[in-house]
């Protein structure tokens, strides 16, 4: 079974530190900016999302625990912001720890998600994924998630300031 508990303040900075790295790596792999940009960058955005720490009231921050035979283990992090007027919430981060991931633990995850927030009244869940991860995207598909849209960017050539087009 897998449960939520909500993440404390002594926990906090463990998943930040998690956090912060993880988004930084996306953020040098997607849009290329250098390692210590993206990690400025990484940091003020989580900053930004919780201005009250864990106890940021427009952001929802547990831990995923998978519990069985009286035990329990904490597998990973769910973070997710509720939209009350559209009766949807957006994962921004769903992170399994890597000697739990290929157990069904991720799955497992996204139907009791479900199951919570079907009966908080939400109809929708919305999630971004990188277009690398495979794995996130195969947890997805299984999962009943559709593709709504995609994401692209192009990173503008700034070596030329003098306003030629560069023809290389």
């Amino acid at each position: 079974m897998i449960d939520f508990t909500p993440m404390t303040d002594a926990a906090f900075p463990a998943w930040q530190r998690y956090f912060v790295a993880e988004y930084a790596q996306e953020i040098v792999e997607n849009y290329r900016l250098s390692e210590e940009k993206a990690l400025r960058q990484a940091a003020q955005d989580v900053e930004h999302s919780f201005p009250d720490g864990a106890h940021t009231r427009t952001q929802v921050l547990v831990n995923l625990m998978h519990r069985a035979d009286g035990g329990e283990q904490h597998i990973g992090y769910l973070w997710y912001t509720p939209n009350e007027a559209m009766r949807s919430v957006y994962i921004c981060d769903f992170y399994l720890f890597p000697d739990c991931r290929g157990q069904g633990f991720g799955k497992a995850a996204m139907r009791a998600l479900e199951q919570r927030l079907a009966q908080q009244g939400f109809s929708e869940i919305k999630l971004r994924v990188a277009a690398h991860n495979d794995r996130a995207r195969r947890v997805y598909d299984t999962c009943g998630f559709e593709v709504t849209g995609i994401n692209m960017n192009k990173v503008l050539d700034t070596t030329h300031s003098d306003g030629q087009e560069n023809n290389a």
